[in-house]
């Protein structure tokens, strides 16, 4: 026979990050359908861009190397930027079980730093899922 127990509440932390302006978009377009229980974040190369973002949390990637300027569609621009900053990508990341990562192929910063954080997010003990946008 089967035995009913107390339901356990599961309570997985998911944070779904766009990279790029793709990805920036579709998180854009998440958070304007109003989803519950998901952390939001934004990165990208291009401080303007990041200034239009509608997400709580924007990281802006490769400072030093980009100027706030973007990746100039150049994905070895989009990883190093990811790379010169992964200790704030991975403190943003922490705590995370699954890490949803979006990003338009094809731009600098997307195609760079997209598969710069999910070895990022694997590192940290979540499970990373890319999401291209063709």
């Amino acid at each position: 026979m089967f035995e009913l127990m107390e339901p356990t509440e599961q309570n997985a932390v998911i944070k779904v990050i766009g990279v790029g302006g793709g990805g920036g978009n579709a998180i854009d377009h998440m958070l304007s359908q109003q989803i519950d229980g998901v952390d939001f974040i934004v990165a990208n190369t291009d401080a303007q861009v990041l200034g239009r973002s509608t997400a709580r949390t924007v990281l802006q990637l490769g400072t030093g190397l980009t100027k706030g300027l973007g990746a100039g569609a150049n994905p070895a621009i989009g990883a190093q930027a990811a790379m010169e900053d992964k200790e704030r990508i991975a403190d943003t990341l922490e705590g995370a079980d699954m890490v949803f990562i979006t990003a338009g192929e094809g731009g600098g910063t997307g195609t760079g730093a997209a598969p710069v954080i999910a070895e990022i997010a694997r590192n940290a003990g979540a499970l990373a899922v890319t999401t291209p946008i063709a």
